[in-house]
């Protein structure tokens, strides 16, 4: 290994931080071995603080209705080739509760920005969900709603909000998005977040059209100030009903990579290995826990509207009942010589 590299990996190692031009020299470094130590180090860290624990968030994707115009995605506001739905409090109820029985402590409500869902609709469902599991956590992924929105969610009894950031550069951001979202907003409502009180992910797409290893070195720089206390990325991949269906898909390997990064950033933060990466790569969540992660997201959505969101192609485990998808999940991981567990997994620095 080059000297300058192994010295930026060991300065990252101990200090947890890097110049914008030093995360670049790593990206641009990629290759088996770096691969290799990156991994080895980010797992000795990841063990240290959460052990052989993976934590398990059940994912009920409430609506593929969305009012955004995002030019990546599959349920973009445009798609007419696309058959829309919402559940109703009632299935969303049913789903946390199969999901509970299932061993979950954590539900991710996740969805488009569908304007169904009021702050009236969505604080009684928080409220019903916390007082009947008082034991678990509720996150919110509902796009960009709001200071008062969010602060009404908090209220209710919601614990997490996931919000991509989708890249830390605004003339890439103005690339991926219409002209009528922003940059400035979608910061704006992650530093909100932060403000009130939530446990905040945000998180970026490895590969995406126009994206250049300068901007990753920017989204690394930007997790490392804002320090997130979860970071979910993947792989770009095409939607066929989109503008960027040609592009090609973004790279598993260098998401890894990336991934272990994070974890020697911020050694605590939880860190999915997500449907993306394992969309890409068949062996992706796998390959993700080897690299530093410790989350897992299975699907808890009814089996009949899982193809329904599409955000991108080829999404996997659309057809498992939530139960078979559970035990898939804990044979892959036992099979990497971790383990599934039944508890809210909150950020250790959080709390």
């Amino acid at each position: 290994m080059d000297l300058q590299i192994y010295e930026l990996i060991e300065k990252l190692h101990t200090t947890h931080s890097l110049e914008k031009n030093e995360y670049l020299a790593l990206i641009e470094a990629i290759n088996d071995e770096t691969v290799e130590e990156l991994a080895r180090l980010a797992t000795e860290v990841r063990e240290k603080i959460y052990g052989r624990d993976v934590f398990v968030r059940g994912l009920v994707e409430i609506s593929n209705r969305c009012k955004n115009n995002c030019l990546y995605c599959g349920i973009r506001r445009d798609n007419n080739n696309i058959h829309r739905y919402f559940l109703t409090p009632e299935q969303i109820l049913s789903c946390v509760q199969q999901g509970y029985s299932l061993g979950f402590r954590t539900f991710v409500l996740q969805g488009g920005e569908d304007r169904y869902y009021t702050d009236e609709l969505l604080s009684s469902l928080i409220d019903i969900i916390k007082k009947k599991h008082p034991d678990c956590a509720v996150t919110l992924s509902l796009g960009e709603r709001g200071y008062e929105s969010f602060k009404n969610l908090k209220e209710a009894g919601a614990d997490r909000y996931l919000l991509r950031h989708e890249t830390a550069d605004p003339v890439h951001y103005s690339k991926l998005h219409p002209k009528e979202m922003s940059y400035e907003s979608r910061m704006s409502s992650l530093y909100e977040l932060r403000a009130l009180g939530y446990q905040v992910g945000c998180g970026f797409m490895v590969g995406s059209p126009y994206q250049t290893p300068s901007e990753l070195a920017a989204d690394l720089k930007f997790i490392e100030k804002f320090k997130p206390d979860m970071c979910g990325i993947g792989p770009f991949i095409p939607h066929k009903d989109t503008e960027f269906r040609d592009r090609p898909a973004g790279d598993a390997v260098l998401t890894c990579y990336l991934l272990s990064i994070i974890r020697l950033m911020i050694p605590d933060i939880l860190l999915p290995a997500t449907t993306a990466l394992a969309t890409a790569d068949r062996k992706g969540r796998e390959r993700g826990l080897l690299s530093g992660a410790n989350v897992l997201m299975p699907n808890l959505s009814p089996v009949a509207v899982r193809k329904d969101y599409a955000l991108y192609d080829d999404k996997v485990c659309t057809g498992d009942e939530s139960a078979a998808c559970v035990e898939c999940l804990k044979t892959r991981v036992a099979s990497v010589g971790y383990k599934i567990v039944t508890e809210r997994g909150d950020r250790k620095g959080f709390l």
